[in-house]
């Protein structure tokens, strides 16, 4: 039963991470627009969170490897709470720019923390689930669809400590509850959890398997897809629709949560079979497939304008929404799927090349999302989305469907 406890300590410490993570970015995000600020110069604050994502989970996975999983979870919690503290001390009466280079360092600071604390969960969920009976579809699943429902439960925390508390005291009370976490975290899981050799040289470290190489370039197009229109170009479209902040906020946070339950229950949508992979790569096929539809309908449905039977604002929520469906399902399966082809040996390496990709994609994603917005609104944005998954699902019909013995996954229930 150790495995078992282990995946629950590691799922509770994300989870408490992940709710005050998704309340950082609300009061950022709500407080800098309460101070003038352009929706364009807020999507500039987390350029960094993104760019500091893809070196952290590479160095993350190196690291994990080396000291061990909880060692890496306790370091990345850790920042968390640099990084909350570091943006409380800013001083209100700064000038913009130093104000604006002051919240990007932290949050610069808070994209290191959460990948390093991602990588080395996801690790952990890998070793763990060797005790769990062959769980591993299943408890990817629930890790991943709960985590992101935390976030949106954390966009309206966000929201509810900036009206009710402020932003400074907000921000505090955070890094209170974090400090909570990393002590529970610290003293339950074992300190060598998931400790190995690691990699000695960077050719070591970027050689990965061809389902790990092949999965991670499926998942830079996928979040780029999703990141597209959800950074920058939807809030401002529907707050330019005449939505007020709130509304967009609220809107993201549902779609968020909604998300993260279809993750969880991901695995009883998807057909499993015994060897853990030859219906789960076809399923990954098909769902690529279904969401590359849906942004090229919707992309159609906003040049008919007047024609359309609602107004193109709620068109869009109505046809956002559908795209979270098959988005969910297929994020659940990536996730899935790089835990079973990571090496045993390695695990937290691969998770972190993998996840190195995932920012590059959301990267990618917000810069786009501002870029295509301004050369040719929301229609651009979604475009950009259907070719982005269009590319995904394309690298998606090379995924192997075994893995070596070395890599060879347990057996789904």
């Amino acid at each position: 039963m150790s495995g078992a406890r282990n995946y629950l300590i590691v799922t509770a410490s994300y989870w408490g991470f992940t709710l005050t993570d998704g309340a950082l970015r609300m009061l950022v995000l709500f407080h800098f627009y309460q101070l003038g600020y352009s929706p364009f110069t807020l999507a500039f604050l987390f350029l960094l969170y993104e760019v500091a994502g893809i070196f952290a989970n590479l160095a993350g996975g190196w690291l994990a490897t080396r000291f061990g999983i909880s060692r890496m979870l306790t370091v990345g919690i850790a920042l968390e709470i640099v990084g909350l503290l570091f943006l409380a001390a800013m001083d209100p009466g700064w000038q913009a720019a130093a104000s604006v280079t002051w919240v990007v360092i932290a949050q610069g600071i808070a994209g290191v923390a959460k990948d390093i604390t991602k990588t080395a969960s996801k690790s952990a969920i890998k070793i763990t689930s060797a005790e769990g009976g062959g769980q591993l579809f299943k408890w990817v699943a629930w890790f991943t669809g709960s985590k992101n429902a935390m976030k949106g439960v954390g966009f309206f925390l966000g929201g509810l400590l900036l009206d009710l508390v402020g932003f400074r005291a907000g921000l505090l009370i955070m890094a209170g509850l974090l400090a909570v976490v990393l002590v529970a975290a610290f003293v339950s899981l074992p300190a060598r959890l998931g400790q190995a050799a690691s990699s000695t040289s960077m050719r070591e470290l970027f050689s990965k398997a061809p389902g790990v190489n092949t999965l991670a370039a499926a998942r830079v197009f996928m979040f780029g897809a999703r990141d597209v229109w959800f950074v920058v170009g939807l809030p401002v479209f529907l707050y330019s629709a005449g939505w007020t902040f709130w509304q967009v906020g609220g809107f993201l946070a549902l779609w968020t949560i909604a998300y993260g339950g279809i993750q969880a229950a991901a695995p009883s949508l998807v057909s499993r079979s015994p060897d853990g992979l030859s219906r789960e790569v076809p399923a990954a096929r098909g769902w690529a497939l279904i969401l590359t539809a849906i942004p090229v309908v919707l992309a159609v449905l906003l040049q008919m304008g007047d024609l359309l039977p609602v107004e193109i604002d709620w068109a869009v929520v109505m046809g956002l929404g559908l795209f979270g469906l098959p988005f969910a399902v297929n994020s659940s399966l990536h996730s899935y799927l790089i835990l079973a082809y990571a090496g045993s040996k390695k695990a937290a390496e691969d998770v972190g090349f993998y996840y190195a990709a995932n920012a590059s994609g959301r990267l990618m994603g917000t810069l786009l999302s501002g870029l295509l917005y301004q050369l040719g609104g929301l229609t651009a944005c979604i475009l950009g989305s259907a070719v982005m998954l269009a590319l995904c699902t394309t690298i998606t019909f090379w995924l192997p469907s075994q893995v070596p013995k070395e890599g060879a996954v347990s057996r789904p229930s």
